[in-house]
């Protein structure tokens, strides 16, 4: 068999397989992002930071019902299935660079949104509703206290409305029984801001995805190089197919 055919099959039945296996794991992926940030759901404005996310499940459904026609169409030779698989190919490549754009544009607006909402979010702290508990999960979490530092409870409400002490999520693990929120206790209350935490956490959950889609990119890349070689190379050919095998 033609080196460059034998070589483009392989590559091509190779991500056929791997389709499978790689719609499976970005479907993971978009989940795992969407679940990140609904976690801390209360603190992020702009939802439109979830696009990316969306696009990687998206995909990963396609790519399953896809994997098939790749296999069938690459072992055939057939023109018209090789036809359909590159367009399929192209499709998926231009949505993942799309994604891989969104998630470069929201991971720098990232540090802007965070400080506007979790200042709101935080000054409607009263120890019932559901900034409440969103606040107390994120400080519990994430093991830090207010938005900044522990010094941005002075400025909101619930701080001189309670005898200047801090909720007592601010607490440290390990001494929740001693600790009563009170900022000269220090050794007793994480002192480390809110704020830096959470935009280092969403920056590494939004770059783990960015890694992901720039990686099948690439091999949607070399997927496209390779349709074009197997069709150009048997339509010089006799009539019929070469089995990959010969």
């Amino acid at each position: 068999m033609d080196c460059g055919i034998f070589t483009s099959k392989t590559v091509l039945l190779f991500l056929s397989l791997i389709f499978w296996a790689a719609g499976g794991l970005m479907a993971y992926v978009g989940a795992y992002v969407i679940k990140s940030y609904d976690n801390f759901n209360n603190f992020i404005q702009d939802k439109y930071t979830l696009i990316p996310a969306a696009i990687i499940i998206g995909v990963s459904v396609v790519m399953l019902i896809f994997g098939v026609l790749g296999c069938f169409a690459t072992i055939r030779e057939s023109r018209v299935g090789l036809s359909f698989f590159f367009l399929f190919i192209m499709v998926i490549f231009v949505a993942e660079v799309a994604a891989l754009v969104f998630s470069f544009i929201y991971q720098s607006k990232i540090s802007g949104d965070l400080q506007r909402s979790m200042n709101d979010v935080f000054e409607k702290y009263d120890g019932e509703d559901a900034e409440t508990k969103a606040v107390d999960y994120l400080q519990t979490q994430l093991q830090c206290c207010g938005v900044r530092n522990y010094t941005s409870w002075a400025n909101m409400s619930w701080y001189a409305n309670h005898n200047n002490t801090v909720p007592l999520s601010c607490c440290k693990n390990d001494s929740i029984s001693q600790c009563t929120g009170r900022v000269d206790q220090l050794d007793l209350l994480n002192t480390q801001g809110c704020e830096a935490k959470l935009e280092v956490l969403l920056q590494d959950v939004l770059g783990y995805a960015m890694l992901v889609i720039l990686g099948f990119a690439i091999i949607k890349f070399f997927g496209m190089l390779s349709v074009c070689v197997i069709t150009c190379r048997a339509s010089s050919r006799r009539s019929g197919y070469q089995p990959l095998y010969a």
